[in-house]
């Protein structure tokens, strides 16, 4: 097995490493295991949130898998944080920079301490591409492992309906008991939120790229499936090492592509374009924009997930997960089944045996009966946004709105406007310098777009931004505006009454401003300062690129 230890050989092999093995002797190494394949678990366990309490004996159980295959697991943590806690607030601000610290350690505790593959453990939605990151830049056979889900709060509530009914109470149709009555019940325990959010979009993306095992995708966090799936990872790896299979021979550009059609077809979030973006810019996969608009031509939408639909991810679950899905798509042409996977097989090959679902289901349309003929998530540009942004459109709120800007420079500020009854119908809501390098850190808006549904205005109001959105967010909402307005972008130069229409069926977001004007806004626009200087949220800005393209902090160094 001396191939399978190509990394920790060098390590612990030999006289000179005594000092080495000294240490591994006192975290329970023995002779034997000096002679294994060393297999990191990376878990993202933490008490911040309920998407990873549970994730530490998740991770025993990966270890008992890599050790019972022959290698030997290690243990080790690295961070998360909450949106679900942060959002509305100035902690947001660290969310997205949270994927590339996750990323980072799990690349220096890899690097550093030699091991020869890896499981990694992410729950919550930054933690999972953050792993995808570091899993691809050290390219060492590798499974990730999806924390699962929670199961419904009473009443088929989850995170969103808390949101949104602080909205409610706002507009004075909801009491203050029966919004504690929702805040005490919403969240009955452990696993990542509840609907076709981010954490399940991204689970589902990845099960669909190919780097995570069959069904990973679709288990409640607490259940004997879950935790059989992660023994499974655990000697998964063991058989990519005797293999030499590694991540950049299943994260290829074919296998994007089916995690961008899987992803439509269930109606997923908005940040899975970010997210997918900086995976494929840390295998040196060429992937843009225009893929995704691409793609999302000929991918209908056949989920009914929340958060435009009714449905959660547990009710998924329950008919089959994601692989009846992917079957179907398969059949139709739609996915690349020639693509490895981490099983060692290929995507067809993995789908071969998978049953379609049950007649008489309700939450994945047919074909036929689409929630809608092609992607919900629409690329934009125009004099607005000439580098793109991300829509997130259904067409349950129409797919053309035009309105007059009103202008707030943080999401705070909207917040208040949204919440005291300013926002009012046939508003344009302008949330800017909350980009990447403004924020900075990209905020979520899932506060004020949770505030405008509840006040009634999902389908009477738009809001635009340089941030981004929550894949609980739902209504006429667009977001990752490029260039973003800390960078002179378009959205900086826009004054409260400016006409702005959004159009979905041809792509195209529009400040209606001849360019005569646009250019004398421009000249007499001044670049703001940083909002930090020291730490970490400065280092982020100025090493963060755009979010066109991922917003990663290793592009052109």
């Amino acid at each position: 097995m001396s191939n399978t230890r190509k990394n920790s050989s060098s390590v612990v092999d030999g006289t000179t490493k005594s000092a080495a093995r000294a240490m591994l002797r006192a975290v329970g190494f023995n002779d034997a295991d000096f002679q294994k394949p060393q297999v990191g678990i990376a878990s993202t366990w933490s008490m911040v949130t309920p998407c990873n309490m549970h994730i530490n004996k998740l991770a025993e159980f990966a270890c008992e898998g890599a050790d019972e295959a022959g290698g030997k697991g290690v243990i080790f943590n690295t961070i998360t944080i909450s949106d679900g806690i942060s959002n509305g607030t100035i902690g947001m601000k660290y969310s997205l920079v949270s994927r590339e610290v996750i990323a980072d350690s799990i690349e220096a505790v890899v690097g550093c301490q030699g091991f020869d593959g890896l499981v990694a453990i992410g729950g919550c939605d930054k933690n999972m591409p953050g792993c995808l990151i570091g899993m691809a830049r050290l390219n060492r056979p590798a499974v990730f492992v999806y924390g699962g889900t929670i199961q419904p709060g009473a009443n088929h509530t989850d995170i969103v309906s808390v949101f949104e009914a602080v909205g409610k109470h706002a507009r004075g149709d909801m009491t203050a008991a029966e919004l504690k009555q929702i805040e005490q019940t919403a969240i009955p325990g452990a696993g990542s939120c509840g609907g076709m959010y981010t954490a399940n979009t991204m689970a589902s993306a990845i099960e669909a790229l190919g780097m995570s095992l069959p069904n990973s995708s679709a288990q409640e966090a607490v259940s004997p499936s879950k935790a059989d799936d992660c023994r499974r990872a655990g000697a998964a790896v063991m058989s990519l090492l005797e293999k030499d299979i590694k991540p950049s021979d299943i994260m290829t550009r074919q296998a994007f592509e089916n995690a961008i059609t899987t992803l439509i077809a269930l109606g997923g979030s908005t940040n899975a374009v970010l997210h997918l973006l900086a995976m494929a810019h840390a295998v040196d996969v060429e992937l843009t924009l225009d893929d995704f608009a691409r793609i999302g031509r000929q991918i209908p939408v056949l989920a009914d997930l929340r958060p435009s639909g009714k449905y959660m991810m547990s009710e998924l679950i329950a008919i089959g997960g994601i692989q009846p899905l992917m079957k179907s798509l398969l059949e139709r042409g739609l996915l690349h089944g020639n693509c490895l996977t981490v099983t060692g097989k290929t995507l067809a090959e993995n789908l071969a045996d998978v049953a379609p679902y049950p007649a008489e289901q309700n939450i994945i349309r047919s074909f036929e009966q689409p929630i809608k003929k092609d992607s919900h998530l629409v690329i934009l540009k125009g004099n607005l946004a000439p580098e793109g942004a991300v829509a997130k459109i259904t067409g349950k709120e129409g797919l053309r709105f035009t309105g007059r800007a009103k202008v707030f420079h943080s999401e705070e500020e909207a917040q208040e406007q949204i919440l005291n009854g300013s926002v009012i119908k046939g508003d344009v809501i302008v949330i800017r310098y909350e980009g990447p390098k403004g924020g900075p850190g990209m905020r979520e808006m899932l506060s004020p777009t949770s505030a405008v549904i509840g006040k009634g205005l999902g389908n009477d109001v738009a809001l635009i931004t340089d941030g981004r959105f929550s894949g609980g967010s739902h209504g006429f909402v667009v977001g990752h505006i490029t260039p973003e307005a800390f960078d002179g972008g378009p959205i900086a130069l826009i004054e409260n009454g400016d006409e702005i229409t959004i159009d979905a069926e041809n792509a195209e977001i529009k400040l209606h401003l001849n360019d005569a004007e646009i250019q004398k806004r421009r000249s007499a626009w001044l670049p703001v300062p940083p909002r930090y200087t020291r730490g970490l949220l400065a280092k982020y800005a100025k090493t963060v690129s755009s979010a066109s393209e991922g917003a990663v902090t290793d592009k052109d160094l």
